[in-house]
């Protein structure tokens, strides 16, 4: 007897699980890096972090049998745009992540998934409806309960996180414009291979410790001499590298599969992973405050889920009952 066939899973679910595991996974490299932040300069951990992303690409790319002619592209103009866009956003989130609690400055990025629901709006022409609008808005608030205005929170480094979360929604704007073309693992590599070429810069300049000594912690991330890791910190290094290269492909492949306004809210999922981790790693725990804030955010991502999954049911009734294929 043959055994009945699995129903096909659809684009849409596969983006959503996507976003949201590599949303947690993409948790691991904020905390490395905010582990990290305090006795090595910024270039550093990005030269390190970029080079073990590009040895996960290519063993990737052997083991699944596939040619390196996959990194050929006709568009380098819209690479080195995002590149640019995306480097951007990476250092001004790790200097404010420098300065802040983890919890504090990953709620602040996470004013991204509200903008890139609004750019795709204006920018991809998306339609996002008002149930889909309510959910990010839900979310924000959940954020901004996170991130209590007015007690001290808001300093010049969250100036540079909100800076992150507007660059890092208009690199997936990017990402949606080249889908058709370019693939996650494309993208992931024109990304790494921009870190690598400023990080080796950016050490070539300040690399020696000529401009360290501020007591600023973001400028001190900065300007901080080259020091050779120790033997104790290599798995953070190693986990930042892995975190970003496989977090990010699934994210990039989440935003290529499906509406930019669809898959922003499903990033929240990072922002009670940053409250575990500043509970296991840092000794942080959450109070009644912050918990009410993860249940927005949580509480968003799921009614969103169950919309989507609603919809897609009635869609597919609707092809049934008119004889579409």
């Amino acid at each position: 007897m043959t055994a009945p066939a699995l129903p096909p899973v659809s684009p849409t679910l596969t983006g959503i699980l996507l976003a949201l595991g590599g949303s947690v996974i993409l948790s691991i490299n904020d905390v490395a890096i905010k582990f990290l932040s305090g006795a090595y300069p910024l270039h550093e951990v990005i030269l390190f972090r970029a080079s073990i992303g590009l040895i996960f690409l290519a063993a990737l790319i052997r083991l699944s049998g596939q040619s390196f002619a996959l990194f050929r592209t006709r568009r380098p103009r819209d690479h080195l745009i995002r590149v640019t866009i995306v480097m951007v956003s990476n250092v001004t989130y790790f200097l404010g992540l420098a300065a802040l609690p983890l919890a504090d400055a990953v709620a602040v990025a996470y004013i991204s998934p509200l903008i890139v629901t609004l750019l795709s709006v204006v920018l991809l022409a998306e339609k996002v409806g008002p149930r889909r609008w309510a959910a990010v808005a839900v979310g924000m608030v959940g954020v901004l309960i996170m991130l209590r205005p007015g007690v001290g929170v808001i300093q010049p480094a969250a100036v540079l996180v909100l800076i992150s979360a507007f660059c890092y929604a208009s690199s997936h704007m990017m990402t949606r414009r080249m889908r058709d073309t370019e693939s996650a693992i494309t993208l992931s590599f024109y990304v790494q291979c921009g870190f690598v070429l400023v990080s080796v810069t950016m050490g070539l300049v300040v690399g020696d410790g000529r401009f360290a000594g501020s007591d600023n912690a973001s400028l001190a991330f900065l300007l901080r001499p080259w020091i050779w890791p120790s033997v104790a910190d290599l798995p953070a290094f190693a986990a930042t590298g892995l975190a970003v290269a496989v977090g990010g492909l699934m994210v990039s492949q989440a935003y290529r599969l499906c509406e930019a306004g669809l898959i922003a809210p499903f990033e929240y999922a990072g922002m009670p992973m940053a409250i575990f981790w500043g509970v296991m790693i840092f000794g942080t725990w959450p109070d009644r405050t912050a918990w009410a804030g993860i249940a927005l955010i949580c509480g968003a991502g799921l009614y969103t889920l169950w919309r989507e999954t609603i919809r897609r049911q009635q869609e597919t009734r609707f092809d049934t009952r008119s004889g579409r294929v």
